[in-house]
């Protein structure tokens, strides 16, 4: 039956078109066949070999033993004075009266000058570290710490003697009032480096 369809349909056609069973086997016979099937559409070019993946991008090459670096967009640089400045700090710390209390501490200017205190903070990096993107969560995870520390050390310590009682308080003071202020810094150096 099928060799009837594919000799009527043969010679209703004319000898220039090629036709195409996809239920007929491809066998040694079949290629000799006078019905062979042959595709009509163009093959695809197969990829030269010369040619890269991804060669309409540029690449980096790195030297041997260096890993990749993870490609970040590269953020403004912070501005700490004049962040400082569209916060209105100053004015701020003048009107809680934070300098005149800082003056009768014995805190001023002149006493910052003598003490070499901005020298000393800019040796151990603080105007830098305010400045970096990692300080707020770094400044976060430590008040956590700080404030897990104290109900964590009253838990564990016993309450023999009065010295193991009064390291309890004291440790958990410290817990507190440091993770509470690492908590604040974390808040105020993140504002900080809030681009606007």
């Amino acid at each position: 039956m099928m060799m009837m369809t594919m000799k009527a349909s043969a010679s209703i056609c004319s000898s220039s078109f090629i036709f195409y069973s996809a239920s007929s086997h491809t066998t040694q016979k079949s290629l000799n066949s006078p019905f062979h099937v042959k595709s009509m559409a163009t093959p695809k070019p197969l990829p030269s070999v010369s040619r890269t993946v991804g060669s309409k991008k540029s690449s980096t090459v790195f030297p041997l033993g260096e890993q990749p670096r993870s490609a970040t967009t590269s953020t403004p640089p912070i501005k700490l004075l004049t962040r400082m400045e569209q916060l209105k700090l100053l004015t701020k710390a003048e009107k809680a009266g934070l300098l005149s209390a800082a003056e009768k501490f014995g805190l001023s200017l002149s006493t910052i000058e003598k003490l070499g205190l901005l020298s000393k903070a800019e040796e151990l990096g603080v105007l830098s570290a305010a400045t970096d993107p990692t300080t707020p969560g770094s400044l976060f995870t430590l008040s956590f710490v700080l404030l897990l520390l104290g109900p964590l050390f009253v838990y564990l310590v016993p309450e023999d003697n009065f010295g193991e009682v009064g390291l309890q308080v004291v440790v958990a003071l410290f817990s507190v009032v440091g993770g509470s202020a690492g908590f604040a810094a974390s808040s105020f150096v993140s504002n900080l480096q809030k681009i606007k």
